[in-house]
């Protein structure tokens, strides 16, 4: 399989989370909106919206190889800022039990490491390029997909 087929694939798969999360947040921000508010951050209405808008932007912007570079760096930044504002701290609900309480700060965890290691794969697509398949291929802003 060509490089440039594998980074359409691998485009496709960046993508995904930040299309539908992106969608989710601007058509029901409220339960971002929660978790805003609760790391202590002002606006949070307005905040979860304007996640909500990047993360759909940006997530389509990967997935057609619009300003692929740009956008990689920026989702890697966004991906380590919310990894560490969000999921790094422990999660103490009052009333919940404390084997849910366990399950939660567990999943939490995960959710921080997820983050760090997108935004590895962000940096390397940052790095990489699109590839030949996308829109920067065409403006001639790739031009690792003319040698692949």
């Amino acid at each position: 399989m060509s490089t440039n087929l594998l980074l359409l694939i691998a485009r496709v798969l960046l993508s995904f989370m930040f299309i539908l999360s992106g969608f989710d947040k601007l058509t029901d921000p409220a339960a971002t909106a929660g978790m805003i508010s609760g790391a202590g951050l002002p606006a949070a209405t307005l905040l979860a919206y304007l996640a909500g808008a990047f993360e759909l932007i940006a997530g389509l912007f990967v997935l057609v190889g619009f300003q692929t570079r740009i956008t990689g760096w920026a989702l890697a930044a966004f991906c380590v800022f919310t990894g560490l504002v969000f999921h790094s701290g422990t999660v103490a609900i009052d009333g919940w039990p404390e084997g849910a309480l366990g399950w939660i700060n567990t999943l939490n965890m995960i959710m921080m490491m997820k983050n760090i290691t997108l935004a590895g794969a962000y940096i390397l697509l940052a790095v990489v390029g699109a590839g030949a398949y996308s829109i920067d291929a065409r403006r001639g802003a790739t031009p690792f997909a003319r040698t692949v």
